[in-house]
């Protein structure tokens, strides 16, 4: 498959909110940032030429967060892709702090959030954030007076739509009695499906579910095991087929795998052209269980 024919158009289109068009295969931005999701890029530019080639393919969903670098990657956006092509759908999240690399601590206060948000703005060149996801439920915080700040700036014009992530569905119950939530960021793949009831939920309200970690590892993932021979039979690695089985699993499904390198970014991007058949597609939904248990 040469780099022309790859297009995310491949993997449809979700309204996100009932009124945002994206492409269902979108881009996670955090791996623009140093090791442990802390600092800067090892390449800089190269982080700049993986967005403006995102793009350029016609990803026009592109999920980050302060806390990458921390503040690394939604400057990078900013200062890479602003003015912001038509249709591009930059989604952020808050509600989570840095310690250093690979720490991280839910802060849900409203004061923290309103800044973050400020800030956000700030640093994506933005007047309104299309998606703002509350990062995590901080456990010290009723979720109404987290959501409640949102919501108010909501009101005022600087946030558009409102998510959360890693949330279970009596959550997602208790926050719309707050403010209307329209995706939910959990992790999620074919080897780990924990969050299934999630997923069920979201696609009975019709919710976008953005999964992270998208690509199975493990056994399931090893060379020579069951999705790299069903990967080799059609010319894909096993990143490939793990993507292209999310956008096969549900309509309501948008996975945003991400990277620092353009290369990996095309081979991600040339997964909305993967087809199987139903039928191997369910075989290997019934081994992934199998070898889950």
């Amino acid at each position: 498959m040469t780099s022309s024919a790859i297009t995310a158009q491949a993997s449809g289109t979700f309204k996100l909110g009932g009124d945002l068009t994206v492409n269902r295969l979108g881009f996670g931005a955090m791996r623009i940032t140093g090791p442990g999701i802390w600092g800067e890029p090892k390449d800089p530019e190269e982080a700049k030429r993986v967005l403006r080639r995102a793009v350029e393919l016609g990803v026009n969903f592109i999920d980050t967060a302060d806390s990458y670098g921390p503040y690394v990657s939604e400057q990078i956006i900013g200062d890479t892709l602003s003015p912001y092509p038509e249709g591009v759908v930059i989604a952020t999240k808050g509600g989570l702090t840095r310690q250093g690399p690979n720490k991280w601590l839910p802060v849900g206060r409203p004061e923290y959030l309103r800044q973050e948000v400020e800030m956000s703005l700030r640093r994506l060149r933005l007047e309104r954030i299309d998606l703002y996801q509350l990062h995590r439920i901080d456990p010290k915080v009723p979720v109404e007076e987290s959501l409640g700040e949102l919501k108010k700036m909501q009101q005022e014009g600087k946030i558009r739509h409102i998510g959360l992530s890693e949330v279970k569905p009596d959550e997602i119950e208790r926050a719309q009695r707050t403010v209307p939530i329209v995706s939910v960021q959990n992790q999620y793949n074919i080897a780990d499906r924990k969050h299934e009831d999630t997923l069920q939920y979201c696609e009975q309200h019709q919710l976008a579910f953005i999964p992270w970690f998208p690509v199975a590892a493990g056994e399931l993932a090893k060379p020579g095991g069951p999705l790299d021979q069903t990967a080799g039979k059609h010319g894909a690695t096993v990143a490939q087929l793990c993507i292209a089985w999310l956008l096969w699993r549900s309509p309501e499904m948008l996975p945003i795998p991400g990277t620092s390198s353009v290369s990996h970014l095309e081979e991600n991007v040339a997964s909305a052209q993967l087809k199987l058949g139903d039928e191997e597609w369910a075989e290997l939904e019934k081994i992934a269980r199998i070898k889950g248990k």
